[in-house]
């Protein structure tokens, strides 16, 4: 496909696309998904819902109370453009960091990248600096905007000529007071539908990111099919939940689904099951995203009441058990929305809502998408046999400048890494990931990037990392060590659980917490093959075996 002319002056993003022949097949047959050839998201979702309706509907809350209207953000996304450009050179084109928890500067910022032409690189603040250093070493971004709080990091991160803009601190050249020196009006950068947007990151199975490449019309696309089709959010609904911006499953539910209708969203930074409960009662929330996790503790901590405002709850990240949908429906009367979506696909793709859920099943083909299940030589598997999960639709995987392009995608299709089975009525049962990768709490979690952490500690020979099933979280990640001194330097339960802890505080420091092995077992040896090669199987069925109901606890594990 001829991609219209690019509105970018750095050219770095459409040099680095993959070559055209190793795109998946796009499909724009649903006429929700066929844009004019210049657009920018930012402004579809903001100026445009402002001219539709009015600059006064409330659009971002705060919970202290503080509410912005659409009028509001519009002046303030504005000014950090105006900022972006008039004090830090922003051309259309340039790639930048955003760094912070969700709230209300992120939100404006995301939005002021935007307009000014700039790709927006989000990602999460509990990265460390080696992974930053990564991001920035594949998105060649020189400019950053963090929040106060989470400088530090970045800060140590090595990344070359790096400048970065502070938000939310008491520093004079904070954003919040410099850009209160620009007008409230920018001349938006008239970008292509073609040109990138947004690099967004992920983990992958061999503890490198990749970064994603989506286009304005992609972050409209999702919009268009899922929230449009499925979720079918009004102007009046308030929305919530607990998935960073950081995340497309964030980005969508809390930003892109809600102004696209010109509804309003509670932007919240951390919340635990408990505060998510506070929350949606105390601001009216009437659809919400998180974690089955969440959900199920919500409903375990005895909050029903709290969620009567609730019409809408969208689950992803993880399967949806069917006790745990089951449960949630019998407490609140609301019918659990599950769903798939992967980053390089920006958000869900298989889902159904209302009478046409099948508890257990994650779905059908969300309108505008095409799915299928295909066995190990490529071709259709039949229905009722497990596969991988074959995708395409009006969003696709476009990795920047990444071999890994030929593994997500192939024959045309996105190759998700997921086994599912079709039944015979096109519903998706999901049956496991296809890969090493570990799915705890709706985060994706790299078992190699894991097992490096873990191997940088003095006292470590060498590990192993798998998934373990947990009720609370579906799985948590769990270590195998062989330590230096072998098992003779733990020899008491004592001496194993503070080795357990320094681990685990180890991990932490090295990378993001949520990545810690919550389990780690002392081996004498991994098991390995003639070859050499570690036995992974065999560490999943040891780790499944003792998940298993009437298995005793180990004490080599970790809280």
């Amino acid at each position: 496909m001829e991609l219209a002319r690019s509105a970018h002056t750095d050219t770095f993003c459409r040099d680095n696309l993959p070559p055209q022949q190793l795109w998946p097949q796009f499909r724009f047959d649903l006429p929700d998904v066929q844009y004019p050839e210049r657009l920018n998201c930012a402004v579809e979702l903001l100026d445009r819902v402002i001219e539709q309706h009015s600059a006064d509907r409330p659009c971002l809350r705060s919970p202290d109370g503080t509410i912005w209207t659409y009028g509001d953000l519009f002046a303030r996304a504005n000014q950090v453009a105006n900022t972006l450009v008039i004090d830090h050179d922003l051309q259309p084109g340039n790639r930048v960091m955003l760094r912070g928890p969700n709230n209300l500067w992120l939100a404006a910022t995301w939005f002021g990248v935007l307009k000014a032409g700039g790709v927006v690189v989000p990602t999460m603040p509990l990265l460390r600096p080696k992974e930053l250093s990564t991001m920035g070493e594949i998105g060649q971004f020189t400019l950053a905007v963090c929040d106060a709080r989470f400088v530090d990091d970045l800060a140590a991160s090595g990344i070359p000529d790096l400048r970065i803009i502070e938000y939310g601190g008491d520093s004079p050249d904070d954003l919040t007071r410099t850009s209160a020196r620009h007008a409230e009006t920018f001349d938006n950068v008239d970008t292509s539908a073609d040109d990138v947007s947004m690099l967004a990151f992920t983990s992958g199975t061999t503890g490198r990111p990749k970064a994603t490449m989506h286009f304005h019309r992609d972050v409209l696309a999702n919009a268009d099919t899922f929230s449009k089709h499925v979720l079918r959010p009004t102007m009046d609904d308030v929305f919530t939940g607990t998935p960073p911006i950081a995340f497309t499953f964030g980005l969508g539910g809390l930003i892109v689904f809600p102004l696209r209708v010109g509804a309003s969203t509670l932007l919240v930074e951390k919340a635990t099951p408990d505060q998510l409960a506070d929350l949606v009662a105390e601001h009216g929330v009437t659809i919400c995203f998180t974690a089955p996790t969440a959900y199920r503790a919500m409903i375990a901590s005895g909050n029903v009441d709290k969620l009567r405002t609730l019409r809408r709850a969208v689950s992803a990240g993880e399967h949806l058990p069917v006790a745990t949908w089951q449960a949630f429906k019998d407490a609140t009367g609301v019918e659990l929305i599950d769903g798939i979506g992967s980053t390089e696909m920006l958000h869900i793709f298989i889902s159904s809502a209302d009478e046409e859920i099948r508890p257990g099943a994650t779905g059908r083909p969300v309108p505008g998408y095409r799915a299928k299940v295909i066995d190990v030589d490529g071709g259709d598997a039949p229905d009722g046999e497990p596969g991988r999960l074959a995708v395409q639709g009006p969003t696709g995987c476009r990795y920047l400048a990444d071999e890994r392009q030929t593994v997500y995608v192939q024959d045309g299709w996105n190759i998700t890494g997921d086994t599912f089975i079709r039944d015979r009525d096109g519903y998706f049962w999901y049956q496991a990931r296809s890969d090493d990768m570990i799915v705890s709490s709706g985060y994706n979690i790299s078992g190699p990037e894991v097992e490096e952490a873990i191997a940088t500690h003095p006292d470590v020979l060498e590990c192993a990392v798998v998934g373990a099933p947990d009720e609370a979280r579906g799985r948590v990640v769990k270590a195998y060590i062989v330590l230096k001194g072998g098992l003779d330097s733990v020899p008491t339960e004592e001496a194993r659980a503070a080795k357990v802890t320094q681990i685990q505080d180890h991990v932490k420091g090295a990378i993001a917490p949520y990545k810690y092995p919550r389990q780690i077992e002392f081996l004498p040896a991994l098991p390995r093959t003639s070859t050499g090669k570690v036995q992974r199987f065999r560490l999943r069925r040891s780790a499944a075996a003792e998940s298993a109901p009437g298995t005793p606890d180990t004490p080599l594990r970790g809280a």
